[in-house]
């Protein structure tokens, strides 16, 4: 899925080109654009010989001097030019000359970024000249990295380029394709109780999942913003336990409305006043399904896949919140749409209202419940977490096999039985110490499914200074590093802890490597100011770094990915160094 938004924004942001894969041999960038000072005459020059089918910006090469200021440069006539990476601008091919009066206080800061024609842009580079010293480097990040783009990065780079409609309907389209991903779903049962709740479909429905999406696709542009502008990762801040727990509290409240314990309405001063212009609607308030929608985006909104962390990583680099904030909000807008749809269509078909809608609020009621049991997840121990699952099966199935009607009455006992056999069976994994309810007795046959010679322990670290002592030990080592960034609260790390690095085949390819791990559970300022220095959106994120200290930048994986896709990354990694 994650390589389906990498494609659908590539399609869109280059109807006029034609794409070329970036899995070929690109040259290194100092070997692409070679600089060097003349400073044995005046004015001095910089010279940038630039190598075939490559080329580089004009509005990217810059000079400052000892002071910081702007060196002004009268720059050569440049070649117009349109891409992907950066839009309408000026490029120089073959070489570029800049003069520099020799007055001018050293040293000197220069700067420059450019392409290949292949369609590889190179990072920023960074020159300290003085004198007759030079001194360069590649980029102001904390350890060199491989110059081809991840899709993070890639997304970035093509947010920033690309003209602010052809993003909306970009990240419009993502949103769409994002709707179905596991980290959506939870957004189902919500939006089915608050059109379902209300009893209307077609119209009626249509204006109650209109106001649930709309406020959605608010928060959701809203919180890229404030965390870009923060710097900091808010997803941890929004999953903390004392804005969870309140959080399941109202969804638990929600499904007990929805089994008739009790009716959900506002107070008869503040009804009194929103009735009137039909803001009222079959049971269904506007703004009770605004709030929730709000509401909902805050606890099942920060899905770290790569669309969304190419988005804040473009807010970050650039502080151009109102188009990153804009990008955002036409993600929400198309994650809602999907799901409006499948239940407003849906809807139309169900027979008239009856008695049969009883069962339909009971169906919302578990769904409530069971987003109930996910929001509070970070929280909860794995034993109990799966318990509850089980219990929730249980009442589920005791709820359909006393269903009375003749015609259904095999097939939802049938049913029942399943659920209460896997329901049982995951109290008694529950007992037993488990913590999956996809395979609630994994602990029982852990002794032969665990690769127990090739496990190795993750070595934990807070800062960048552990980091920098822990890639140095492995440098002297001659080992590869795994670097995971993880957190308690990130759904999706503890889903790759055991689809990914449980796996015997994962164990096996990661045996010479040195595996650290940064947690991010608390989100302090130190690490926070972590993953602002290596550029990191959030959890789930794995670098890969050479036994040199560079980061195989292309390989960085940003979200959940199986097994296989993490053996790929892996694999590319070691065969590009």
């Amino acid at each position: 899925m994650r390589y389906m938004f990498l494609a659908l924004l590539l399609f869109i942001s280059s109807l006029t080109h034609a794409f070329t894969s970036n899995q070929q041999d690109f040259l290194p960038v100092e070997e692409a654009f070679r600089f060097e000072v003349m400073d044995d005459i005046s004015p001095n020059l910089l010279v940038w010989q630039i190598t075939d089918k490559h080329y580089l910006y004009k509005e990217r090469t810059k000079v400052t001097d000892a002071n910081g200021q702007t060196v002004p440069i009268e720059y050569p006539q440049g070649i117009d030019h349109s891409d992907e990476f950066f839009g309408d601008t000026q490029i120089y091919r073959q070489l570029l000359q800049l003069p520099i009066s020799a007055d001018v206080e050293r040293p000197l800061q220069v700067t420059w970024q450019g392409c290949a024609d292949a369609g590889l842009c190179y990072p920023p580079q960074t020159a300290t000249v003085g004198g007759t010293m030079l001194s360069t480097n590649a980029s102001e990040a904390t350890m060199p990295a491989n110059s081809a783009l991840a899709e993070d990065q890639s997304i970035a780079e093509r947010l920033a380029g690309s003209g602010l409609l052809l993003n909306m309907a970009a990240f419009f389209m993502m949103g769409v394709l994002l709707a179905f991903t596991p980290c959506m779903l939870p957004m189902l049962p919500i939006l089915t109780s608050v059109i379902g709740g209300a009893k209307s479909g077609g119209w009626h429905g249509a204006r109650l999942g209109v106001a649930f999406i709309l406020p959605m696709a608010l928060v959701y542009a809203g919180l890229g913003v404030v965390a870009a502008s923060l710097g900091s990762n808010l997803a941890a801040a929004l999953q903390q336990p004392w804005l969870l727990i309140p959080f399941a509290g109202i969804f638990i409240l929600l499904a007990l409305a929805q089994f008739g314990l009790f009716t959900l309405q506002l107070p008869s001063f503040i009804r009194e006043r929103l009735q009137g212009a039909d803001q009222k609607i079959k049971g269904g308030s506007l703004l009770g399904a605004a709030s929730l929608g709000a509401l909902s985006a805050l606890l099942v909104g920060p899905c770290m896949t790569a669309p969304l962390a190419g988005a804040l990583l473009y807010i970050a680099q650039s502080g151009d919140g109102v188009r990153g904030g804009l990008a955002l909000f036409s993600l929400g807008l198309g994650s809602g749409i999907p799901l409006l749809l499948a239940i407003t269509i849906g809807m139309r078909w169900l027979p008239k209202p009856g008695n049969w809608m009883e069962n339909i609020n009971r169906v919302f009621g578990y769904a409530l419940l069971a987003t109930a049991i996910i929001v509070v997840r970070p929280v909860l121990s794995g034993p109990l977490f799966l318990g509850l699952w089980g219990a929730l099966l249980l009442a589920i199935a005791v709820q359909i096999g006393s269903m009375e009607r003749p015609n259904w009455r095999f097939l939802s006992r049938y049913i029942a039985l399943l659920l209460g056999l896997w329901g049982g069976i995951m109290l008694f994994g529950s007992a037993a110490g488990g913590d999956d309810p996809l395979r609630p007795l994994e602990n029982f046959s852990a002794q032969s499914a665990t690769a127990s010679n090739n496990t190795q322990t993750m070595h934990r670290f807070a800062d960048i200074q552990q980091l920098q002592t822990q890639l140095k030990q492995a440098e002297q080592d001659g080992k590869w590093v795994l670097l995971d960034f993880y957190a308690d609260w990130c759904v999706s790390c503890k889903v790759m802890e055991k689809t990914v690095f449980g796996k015997t085949n994962v164990q096996d390819a990661l045996a010479d490597f040195r595996l650290l791990q940064a947690d991010v559970t608390l989100n302090t300022a130190e690490q926070q100011q972590l993953m602002k220095d290596l550029k990191i959106m959030g959890p789930p994120t794995i670098l890969f770094i050479d036994p040199q200290g560079n980061e195989q930048r292309i390989q960085r994986i940003t979200g959940e990915v199986s097994a296989n896709e993490f053996l790929q990354h892996l694999t590319s990694a070691q065969k590009d160094s």
